[in-house]
């Protein structure tokens, strides 16, 4: 059971600073825990890359898993602008770039990285590397640097406001065992959520799977088999055909307009773009609306298969949702396909199978990356062309990928949870409203408490007014 400490003193501190509230941010904290600037803590460390050594590592935005602190793929060659900034062993890395991203890293090698991390350097008579890493990464520093943040395309919070935010800060030895006590809890929360992430990447092949039998065998397993003389595709029910995909339906490009034709929501039509579609779902967080004259057959209906047919990446194209009755009468930009077809339920799903995908290959031209109509049209599809099989075929796999959705959205809700416990936790533990020092054995004695929270002589104590 979690405790708290045994006595508290007010803070001070509220959120004056950039949080609209002006709620109190901090509130109480441990009676012999200090309160001192950020920038009294650390050194803002300015060197650049064509001023420092040769560097192993070079660090950007996206080598940084947010909110965990993880390092991802640092082999990768990662581009800067200009020169980025170097940093060395336990230094540690915020985002000062849409902060809200919670870009945090304790490095353990030298390197450089992108001018948008700020490279923090910690004093270490005052502050642990460790514990500085956990701190930065709890969400309610983030949250309160993230209200400071300005622009609104690509919002920045400023060195000047987070070096002068007021922490809380624990002696030394509570700094590493508040450190290890993190470590600890954070790694097996971490492997709780891999082993989740892993069930649902299982459940997604097995899903898979399924819908790849279903539109190239069928679901009757006695039926006689053919080769239909398409390598790639393998054998098909004797009955069925192979048709290119021009045959079945309309392949139609959606519209093209000017920025002196957007307008508001109310004003305007939604135009679908790839940001509409994620996990093979209808988002609307980021919409765009237009006002112009729309063709009645550029206006979606129930049963379209929009397709994302133009991206500058290359893993965004092919990728697809069915038009349902939140998104009928909508329209869809020229980067998007729609393909109509009165087959639209049994297309659907052979849009998500890697038979599909298979056919990616021709997807790229030499310019850009891109599906075109020729190219979605010559598409080869085996199917049969009786309805009441196809509507057969179409339920057997409604109902088991149903099941299998319903495992998924359970992984991805305890994922959820766990990562809101992981956040809250760190938050809760380096501001002191859990006291860990009993849990990791520390046996220091009251008299060594004490001399360790004595401030040094050099040790500025701001006040309110500082």
């Amino acid at each position: 059971m979690n405790k708290p400490y045994a006595a508290y003193k007010h803070s001070g501190v509220s959120a004056k600073g950039g949080c609209a509230s002006g709620a109190e941010w901090l509130g109480e904290i441990p009676e012999h825990w200090s309160l001192e600037r950020l920038k009294y803590w650390v050194t803002l460390v300015n060197e650049k890359e064509e001023e420092s050594r040769e560097h192993r590592l070079r660090i950007g935005f996206e080598n940084i898993e947010s909110k965990t602190g993880k390092l991802i793929s640092p082999e990768e060659e990662v581009a800067f602008e200009g020169s980025g900034s170097s940093f060395q062993s336990s230094d540690v890395l915020f985002g000062k770039l849409r902060p809200y991203l919670a870009k945090v890293l304790l490095t353990e090698a030298s390197g450089v990285c992108v001018n948008d991390l700020l490279v923090l350097r910690s004093n270490s008579e005052y502050v642990l590397p460790k514990f500085l890493f956990h701190r930065l990464l709890s969400k309610n520093f983030v949250d309160e640097v993230n209200s400071s943040a300005f622009g609104t395309k690509m919002p920045r919070a400023s060195w000047d406001f987070i070096g002068n935010l007021r922490l809380p800060l624990p002696p030394l030895p509570e700094q590493r065992a508040i450190a290890r006590y993190l470590d600890d809890k954070t790694k097996k929360i971490d492997t709780l959520i891999e082993k989740k992430q892993r069930l649902i990447e299982l459940l997604k092949e097995q899903r898979t799977a399924i819908i790849n039998q279903a539109v190239t065998k069928g679901i009757d397993l006695s039926v006689q088999m053919k080769d239909p003389g398409i390598e790639w595709l393998g054998e098909i029910p004797e009955h069925w055909e192979v048709k290119s995909l021009k045959y079945l339906g309309d392949a139609i490009i959606g519209i093209t307009y000017s920025p002196d034709e957007m307008s508001s929501p109310e004003e305007g039509v939604l135009v679908l773009r790839a940001s509409n579609i994620q996990e093979s779902k209808m988002s609307f967080d980021d919409c765009v609306y237009v006002k112009k004259e729309i063709p009645q057959h550029l206006i979606v209906r129930i049963g379209d298969i929009l397709i994302c047919s133009r991206n500058g990446s290359a893993n965004l194209i092919g990728k697809n949702v069915r038009i349902d009755e939140t998104s009928a009468g909508m329209t869809f930009g020229t980067f998007m396909t729609v393909f109509r077809s009165k087959y639209w339920q049994y297309l659907h799903w052979f849009f998500n199978s890697s038979l599909f995908k298979s056919q990616s290959g021709h997807f790229s031209t030499s310019t850009i990356n891109q599906l075109t109509t020729a190219t979605l049209n010559s598409m080869k599809i085996a199917l049969p062309l009786d309805e009441i099989e196809q509507a057969n075929i179409v339920q057997h796999i409604f109902d088991l990928t149903n099941k299998l959705d319903a495992g998924v959205a359970k992984a991805e809700k305890e994922i959820q949870l766990l990562q809101e416990y992981r956040a809250a936790l760190i938050s809760e533990v380096v501001t002191g409203k859990i006291d860990v020092r009993e849990k990791m054995q520390y046996k220091a004695t009251e008299e060594e408490w004490l001399l360790a929270a004595e401030p040094k002589t050099e040790y500025r104590t701001t006040t309110q007014n500082d």
